[in-house]
């Protein structure tokens, strides 16, 4: 379960050690921009020995390695990948041809630890104009791939455009970014609400984020995870009425009937799909009443 993913810095010892007690779903240890070109050597060093020793329970781990145009990434590969991170968040992803390089030095680096190749997965950082258009095609590059990331910061460098808490110069971007990721069968996630003190801002934008069907939502504070985990939870109401679609589904299939009206509203094909996924993720939650009949 990937609701909330947040960032840590690669050099902060003192943030990364209560990294699995932070209630975050994925900690996404940074190796790229949260860390100076001086201490990138050091970085990768605490952050190989933190996923060596630390174990990280309850919580998925991602590496975000430095952009292929510099000379730290297949460092950063040689160092990352034997400790057996999750995944490796390749950045400033704007083509296939990027991934198949990131996938195909991974593969070199598995062989030589005789780890079984494609064990570590990949989640591309789209944080480019030419990314987002050329989405598709990135999150079917590889089997390696398991979500795409939205990066609104560097986007909007890109772009050219300022960076608001009201998002909606990234909204194109977000809509593609989600499309495609579906399209690819793969997950998505949304940028981080970078303003750690707006309470009420966060919500308002991961709520939005859900809405258009990304599966979490990224954060660069502890205090954002709380709210992103809740709203990219179902509510006992939501698994509750999910029940309820099944059950009358399975009612009209016993009298024949494709559809059926429940408290007024028409339940068809489309709207089990969505109880089963809510439901799906309320059992992967662990919420109470969340089954499926089958």
């Amino acid at each position: 379960m990937r609701r909330s993913m947040l960032f840590l810095p690669g050099n902060t010892p003192n943030i990364i050690i209560n990294g699995d007690a932070l209630g975050a779903d994925c900690i996404i240890l940074d190796l790229e921009d949260a860390v100076s070109p001086d201490q990138k050597d050091a970085a990768r060093f605490l952050v190989r020995n933190a996923i060596m020793q630390m174990g990280f329970v309850g919580c998925e781990i991602v590496v975000r390695i430095n952009s292929i145009d510099t000379d730290f990434w297949r460092a950063d590969i040689d160092a990352i990948v034997p400790t057996y991170p999750n995944y490796i968040m390749p950045t400033k992803v704007s083509s296939a041809s990027v991934v198949h390089e990131v996938d195909s030095y991974i593969s070199e680096v598995e062989e030589k630890h005789d780890i079984t190749n494609g064990t570590i997965k990949l989640i591309p950082l789209i944080e480019t104009a030419l990314g987002v258009e050329n989405a598709f095609e990135i999150a079917t590059a590889s089997k390696r791939v398991e979500a795409l990331f939205l990066g609104g910061e560097d986007l909007t460098a890109d772009l050219r455009c300022k960076r608001t808490k009201e998002g909606h110069e990234i909204e194109y971007a977000r809509t593609r970014i989600v499309c495609a990721a579906r399209a690819a069968g793969v997950d998505c996630f949304d940028t981080p609400f970078t303003d750690v003190h707006d309470d009420e801002g966060i919500e308002v934008d991961a709520r939005y984020a859900k809405s258009l069907g990304f599966s979490g939502k990224a954060s660069i504070s502890p205090r954002h995870v709380r709210v992103i985990n809740t709203v990219f939870s179902p509510t006992a109401a939501e698994v509750a009425y999910a029940n309820l679609v099944l059950e009358a589904i399975e009612e009209a299939k016993a009298q024949g009937r494709g559809a059926i009206s429940l408290n007024g509203k028409m339940i068809d094909a489309p709207i089990v799909e969505r109880a089963k996924q809510t439901l799906e993720i309320a059992a992967q939650l662990g919420m109470e009443g969340a089954h499926i009949n089958e």
